[in-house]
């Protein structure tokens, strides 16, 4: 049923946001702040917020885990940018800076950066370590992405 409600939480102030699935290309606006639910750019996540996007969205989350001394991650950026912008009604596009947010990237195992990740409804899709171009990145994010 393409009307049937998703739960997708708003990329401006975290709040959980029920709206009909067939709405997603409208740019629905979050019933608390007003603001876009869907972020056409990358959230950046923390330790106190992270959880709320993994495991309340129905949409899967895909989590770029880097650093800001990291030269590949800094060179993936604009990639992962470019790719949240064009697939924005497919998933959450995360970034969480591993340094800054320690707790979160070992929860995870986090061992090398940058890591890419797929997860959906709290659990892991997919993992991959390493920066990729667009084409296998959107490659990667085709083959493994479930639908919400």
């Amino acid at each position: 049923m393409s009307d049937s409600p998703i739960l997708i939480v708003c990329a401006s102030c975290s709040t959980k946001n029920r709206l009909a699935k067939d709405k997603l290309n409208n740019n629905p606006v979050c019933g608390k702040c007003g603001k876009s639910v869907l972020s056409i750019s990358p959230i950046m996540a923390n330790d106190k917020n992270f959880s709320r996007y993994v495991n309340d969205n129905d949409l899967p989350v895909v989590v770029d885990f880097w650093a800001t001394w990291c030269g590949p991650c800094k060179q993936f950026a604009p990639t992962f940018e470019q790719v949240a912008t064009e697939m924005a009604t497919q998933a959450c596009f995360v970034k969480l800076d591993t340094e800054h947010n320690q707790n979160t990237a070992g929860g995870y195992n986090i061992r090398s950066i940058p890591t890419l990740m797929i997860l959906h409804h709290g659990k892991e899709i997919a993992r991959m370590s390493g920066a990729l171009p667009k084409a296998q990145f959107t490659q990667w994010l085709t083959k493994n992405l479930p639908t919400a």
